[in-house]
C-alpha cells in the first residue's frame, strides 16, 4: 500500500498527486525569500527545467499559482497586440486556453476538433493556411480531460514550417514523458509543480526559447502575470521573484526533482508511468470496464473508463467504496460520454496499481449479492 500513517487514501488524479515522505518533510523549515540560500535553490531548479527540456538556448521562469496561471501569464504576454493566437482544442483544458484569449480580448481562432477527437497535424495544416493572419499556436499535450496524447512533434512540424510561435501546454506530461523542446519546435512550454515531477501545488513554470522570450517586453495583459517582467527579475536579480513566491513549495519542488534524478530521469519514470497505465488498464478490463479511448491514443499519465451500464451503478457511491478502502479517483469530464477517470502518476508503482485493482474488485457493489 503507498498510504502513510496519516494519509487516509492515495491520490489517484493528475495533480494534487500522492508525494514522497522526503518532498512532504522539506517543508517543515521556513525559508526567506530574499535570501541567498533560498534564491540559489530557485537559480538551480531553473537549470535543471531546462536540462530536461533538452538543453540548448532555452531559459525557464517560475511563476505563482496553478497551471492555469502559467497558461495565463504565456498567452497573454507573448502574444503581441497585432498577433493572433490559434488554439488547437479537443477537450477542456485547449477550451481554457481560448477562453483566456477571449477573456484578454485577444485576437485568435479556435480549432474545436470535439473532446474525442485526435489533433491531426493535417487538420491544423489546413486551419494556418487558411487564415495568415495567424501567428502563434497553442496545442495540449497531454489532455486529461480524456488521457488523449496530442502528437504535438508532427503539430510541431506544420506550426515551423510556417515560421510561426508554438506555445506547448504540457501540464501533465512534462516531467514524465521524454522530451526535447528544440526537436519539437517549441518556443514556450508550460506546467506545473504538482504534476509528473511530483512536487506540491503552488507555483508553475515556463521553458522558453530565450531569443523568442527576449522579444516580449511590454506586451502583457497584466500586471503579475507578466512574464516577461517575472523572467527579467530572476535572470537578473539571482532568482528573485518580483512578488512574495511559495517558498515551502519551491523547496519541496527543488527535493522532488532531486528525487526525480534518483529515479533514474524522465525514461525511468515514463516506464514507471507505462507500467503503472498497463497494470490499471489490463485490470480494469478484467473487472468488465472499458477504456474511452483506442489504446494508440492513450497516454501513460490518466485514462478515462466508461461508467459501467447497470441500473444500480453511482459514480458517488462507488467513489466512496473506494475512497474507504484508501483510494481516491477522479470523476469524468467528457460532457459526451459517461466516464470516470484514474491517474497513473504521482508516487505509486505497479504493485500500487495491482491492489487498486483489487479494491476495485471490493468496491463493485452493483455485482456483489447480499
Amino acid at each position: 500500500m503507498n498510504t502513510l500513517p496519516d494519509n487516509p487514501y492515495v491520490l489517484l488524479t493528475p495533480g494534487p498527486l500522492s508525494t514522497s515522505k522526503g518532498v512532504k518533510a522539506v517543508m517543515l523549515r521556513d525559508w526567506c525569500t530574499w535570501d541567498d540560500d533560498y534564491n540559489g535553490i530557485v537559480q538551480q531548479i531553473r537549470a535543471r527545467l531546462v536540462e530536461l527540456a533538452g538543453g540548448g538556448d532555452y531559459t525557464a521562469v517560475l511563476m505563482q499559482g496553478s497551471g492555469t496561471f502559467s497558461v495565463e501569464a504565456t498567452v497573454g504576454t507573448v502574444v503581441p497586440a497585432d498577433g493572433k493566437l490559434l488554439v488547437v482544442a479537443n477537450g477542456h483544458y485547449g477550451d481554457r486556453i481560448a477562453k483566456i484569449a477571449e477573456r484578454l480580448r485577444m485576437n485568435h481562432a479556435l480549432l474545436d476538433l470535439g473532446e474525442v477527437g485526435r489533433a491531426e497535424p493535417a487538420a491544423v495544416g489546413e486551419a494556418l493556411d487558411a487564415d495568415p493572419a495567424i501567428t502563434h499556436v497553442a496545442v495540449v499535450h497531454c489532455e486529461t480531460t480524456t488521457g488523449m496524447l496530442n502528437p504535438v512533434r508532427e503539430i510541431g512540424a506544420e506550426v515551423k514550417r510556417r515560421g510561426l510561435t508554438y506555445i506547448i501546454d504540457a501540464m501533465s506530461s512534462f516531467g514524465g514523458i521524454p522530451m526535447n523542446l528544440d526537436e519539437l519546435g517549441c518556443d514556450y512550454l508550460v506546467s506545473s509543480a504538482n504534476k509528473c515531477i511530483q512536487g506540491v501545488p503552488g507555483f508553475g513554470f515556463v521553458v522558453a526559447r530565450r531569443a523568442e522570450l527576449e522579444k516580449c517586453e511590454g506586451n502583457a495583459r497584466s500586471l503579475s502575470l507578466d512574464l516577461y517582467h517575472q523572467w527579467h527579475e530572476m535572470e537578473h536579480k539571482n532568482g528573485k521573484w518580483r512578488y512574495t513566491s511559495p517558498t515551502h513549495v519551491v523547496r519541496a519542488f527543488a527535493q522532488a526533482l532531486g528525487e526525480l534524478e534518483e529515479e533514474g530521469g524522465v525514461e525511468a519514470r515514463f516506464r514507471r508511468y507505462t507500467d503503472n497505465h498497463r497494470t490499471l488498464v489490463d485490470g480494469m478490463r478484467k473487472l468488465g470496464f472499458s477504456c474511452l479511448l483506442p489504446d494508440e491514443w492513450q497516454s501513460p499519465v490518466i485514462t478515462s473508463f466508461m461508467n459501467p451500464d447497470h441500473p444500480e451503478y453511482d459514480f458517488r457511491r462507488f467513489y466512496g467504496e473506494l475512497k474507504s478502502r484508501g483510494w481516491v479517483i477522479y470523476p469524468g469530464k467528457v460532457t459526451s460520454a459517461d466516464t470516470f477517470r484514474i491517474g497513473n502518476i504521482g508516487d505509486v508503482t505497479p504493485q500500487g496499481m495491482g491492489e487498486l485493482i483489487h479494491a476495485v474488485g471490493e468496491s463493485m457493489y452493483w455485482n456483489h449479492k447480499e
